[in-house]
């Protein structure tokens, strides 16, 4: 049966089925091609999107000002001090008047709860561009980075290692079990999912024939494992005072050569950026100073490395981005 996903918000994997995400990704290839092909795609000539960001971003703005121009439609951003949104106006009533203003919908923020809002009053398509639980967008351009380097997604042995309560780890745990990989968490147990999210994302797995795993050990957590993947230790928002109580619980999970090492030889490294591998950062300087970790939660060594594929990820974030704009809108 063929798969029409228009007028569908995109908020969160958990509400696509297996053959949606798979459409999705079969999407974003045809686009990705035609991106590089140079021929033209001015398909939604007409429409017009606004992006609400309440946490600033490189690659999801780019990504999403970037497919809607090549889409051919007109794109409005709107930072966190040129919105009334939640302030002086309600989210219901910020998302009535967007709806009628524009044709989608796009928020970057912290609440998941604020995005649900959102797509409950717009009347248009939303789309989450990340908040403190999901990461939907990122899934998609992961999933299709993993399947352009092996030629399949489903068996894959996946490793995410870090903070797995945050949004990388509940989404990527959610859209290996979607697609059927063997997804590990490694990291301390007071870093690991929330209970009943493991649960839902285990019942999915049995389902697709994938895994879900938690453990503590970080040589039985990547040993064999295709992709290893890490994220920033301390999230955008996140106060400061997290810095030394992180670093204590995660320097054991940095991704470094020996983790490589214990992965199978063909293995890749995985961020979803940005990224402290060295101290060419603000933050990357002052954490080096204060706590005398000068590469946090990858090593330049292994960042800077062939099987480093994370620039090819963030390009993938403006293909398959592409792909829900269009598939939602048309």
């Amino acid at each position: 049966m063929p798969v029409n996903i228009r007028g569908r918000h995109f908020l969160k994997l958990l509400d696509y089925s297996p053959a949606e995400i798979r459409y999705l990704l079969d999407l974003a290839k045809d686009f990705k091609s035609m991106k590089q092909a140079g021929t033209p795609h001015r398909y939604l000539e007409g429409k017009n999107i606004v992006l609400l960001f309440e946490k600033t971003s490189t690659r999801t703005r780019c990504s999403f000002e970037v497919a809607g121009h090549d889409l051919g439609m007109g794109v409005t951003y709107l930072d966190p001090g040129s919105s009334q949104m939640g302030k002086k106006e309600s989210i219901a009533d910020t998302a009535r008047v967007l709806g009628r203003m524009y044709d989608g919908i796009e928020y970057r923020g912290f609440s998941q709860a604020l995005v649900e809002e959102l797509a409950k009053y717009a009347g248009v398509p939303v789309w989450n561009g990340l908040t403190d639980q999901f990461h939907p967008t990122q899934m998609l351009a992961d999933l299709l980075t993993m399947e352009e380097k092996f030629g399949t997604l489903k068996g894959l042995r996946f490793t995410y290692m870090g903070d797995a309560r945050n949004n990388m780890g509940n989404s990527l745990m959610i859209a290996c079990a979607k697609m059927g990989l063997h997804f590990t968490a490694c990291a301390p147990k007071e870093l690991f999912p929330a209970p009943e999210l493991v649960e839902t994302a285990k019942a999915i797995a049995g389902e697709s024939g994938g895994s879900v795993t938690l453990t503590e050990d970080v040589e039985a957590g990547t040993r064999d494992a295709d992709v290893i993947y890490t994220d920033i230790w301390v999230s955008m928002g996140e106060p400061d005072s997290v810095w030394e109580e992180r670093i204590r619980l995660l320097r054991p999970y940095q991704v470094n050569a020996a983790v490589m090492a214990n992965a199978k030889d063909s293995a890749i490294f995985m961020h979803c950026l940005p990224s402290f591998h060295d101290t060419r950062t603000t933050i990357g300087a002052e954490i080096a100073e204060k706590f005398g970790v000068p590469e946090m939660e990858v090593t330049d060594e292994v960042f800077e490395s062939s099987r480093s594929v994370v620039f090819d990820e963030a390009e993938n974030r403006m293909h398959t981005i592409k792909a829900v704009i269009y598939a939602t809108l048309c």
